[in-house]
């Protein structure tokens, strides 16, 4: 039995990923502002109230969960210390919990996060690898975080904006900007999120950028679609897509309640969840449970499926034939093909560029040519309850070769982050019996 450890160093890779990632929510945040001081010039003002309001719910869902992790993450073993002793920028040890609240309470503790995930990484840097652990951790939120923030605000923006230029049959330039700009965040955010969940494997390092070139044009093909099905139906019924979206949402908690997520640390932070869940599978899928992977994404592309058909047949029906002409039968052809071309990637990506994380009941010899296999166990130990995790690589058919032990518990939080650590086993355990 020897030991094994995750990859927690924090590469010049890692600060470079963050540092675009506070670029790309700056100019997303920019457009925003500069998009509806154009609709308030104009007179728009209801377009104008629409887009201020999905940036102000978007910023409190974020500064939410960005709260509710750091009360979770002080009690968490020597946080506090890493914290406070230099490795944060601002924030002093007697009033750092303080500043954080008001901070947060001014929709600033997102954009703070990524200040001080970019001076410890600068920190690490300087110090020749010191705090790389501490540094990893904070990148972790912050991937889950860039999640949250563009299924709240840029997918629903990059709606609006789709439904104002088709509503009005023209586009100013800088409406294409918005949309430009909801794109980017939506893409970096799937390339991001996938580093992040690679990292918790322990070939973190034979990830090939193919792999997130696929994982991107898969989500990009299933997720530009369902947007434009949801805009081409809301502007021949604009009074029925509130109607439309409540009613998904409201299915779609209820199902996630039903897989039995256990996400946040609080009976209100595990709703609060749910609820971000519902409105993230109104656009795209997102596995949050263990087991039975395969069936309930079949379930949720044919209930889309369905639904898209549903929405692109009323538009077909409503719409005005003379000015849609020019590009109403393209669209109706290429929406759906571009579905199913997405779910095409999907399936490549599954089958080629996919690692598979097992954790079966028992801790029982494979032969099955000598892969690694990885155990993900949580168990109520006297730590809280952190996850343990168990890498075993065996062997050939013979069992000759030995097999490894990774344990990350709660005096040691910098190697394991509990909350990406739980999306990445759903995300790529198979074959699994019993929930962490």
């Amino acid at each position: 039995m020897e030991s094994a450890t995750f990859s927690t160093t924090y590469s010049w890779l890692d600060l470079v990923f963050t540092v675009i990632g506070v670029c790309t929510f700056l100019f997303d945040v920019g457009s925003d502002l500069w998009v509806a001081k154009e609709f308030y010039k104009h007179g728009d003002f209801m377009w104008f109230g629409v887009l201020v309001g999905f940036m102000l719910m978007s910023s409190v869902v974020v500064q939410l969960f960005s709260w509710s992790w750091l009360q979770y993450d002080r009690h968490l073993v020597d946080f506090e210390s890493q914290a406070s002793s230099g490795n944060t920028v601002l924030f002093g040890e007697a009033k750092r919990v303080k500043l954080l609240l008001v901070l947060h309470l001014c929709h600033l503790g997102y954009f703070i996060r990524h200040i001080s995930a970019i001076w410890q990484g600068f920190c690490v840097w300087w110090r020749g690898g010191c705090g790389s652990e501490f540094a990893v951790y904070l990148t972790h939120d912050l991937s889950m975080l860039r999640l949250i923030e563009t299924f709240c605000e840029s997918a629903p923006q990059l709606t609006l904006m789709m439904y104002i230029m088709l509503r009005n049959n023209h586009a100013r330039m800088v409406q294409c900007v918005s949309v430009v700009a909801s794109t980017t965040s939506i893409a970096w955010m799937v390339v991001d999120y996938h580093r992040s969940l690679r990292s918790f494997l322990p070939d973190k390092d034979k990830q090939g950028w193919l792999s997130s070139v696929v994982y991107f044009f898969w989500n990009l093909f299933l997720i530009g679609p369902r947007v434009a099905a949801v805009a081409l139906f809301a502007s021949v019924l604009p009074c029925y897509i509130g109607a439309h979206f409540l009613f998904l949402w409201a299915c779609f908690v209820i199902w996630a309640w039903r897989q039995g997520t256990d996400f946040m640390d609080s009976i209100g932070g595990e709703w609060l969840y749910r609820a971000t869940i519902g409105l993230i599978w109104y656009f795209s899928w997102f596995n949050v449970a263990e087991g039975h992977t395969r069936s309930r994404s079949s379930i949720y592309h044919t209930f889309i499926i369905t639904d898209t058909g549903i929405l692109l047949a009323t538009w077909w029906f409503y719409r005005d034939a003379e000015t849609t002409q020019s590009y109403a039968i393209s669209l109706v052809i290429s929406i759906p093909l571009c579905y199913v071309l997405g779910l095409m990637i999907k399936v490549l990506y599954y089958c080629c560029f996919h690692p598979k994380l097992w954790r079966p009941a028992d801790f029982e010899k494979y032969s099955d040519g000598g892969e690694p296999h990885i155990f993900v166990q949580a168990d109520g130990a006297s730590d809280g309850g952190e996850p343990h995790i168990f890498v075993q690589a065996n062997g050939a058919s013979d069992g000759v070769k030995p097999h490894s032990v990774v344990q990350a518990n709660g005096d040691s939080f910098q190697r394991f982050n509990k909350r990406m650590s739980q999306h990445a086993a759903n995300f790529y355990t198979t074959n699994t019996s019993s929930a962490i």
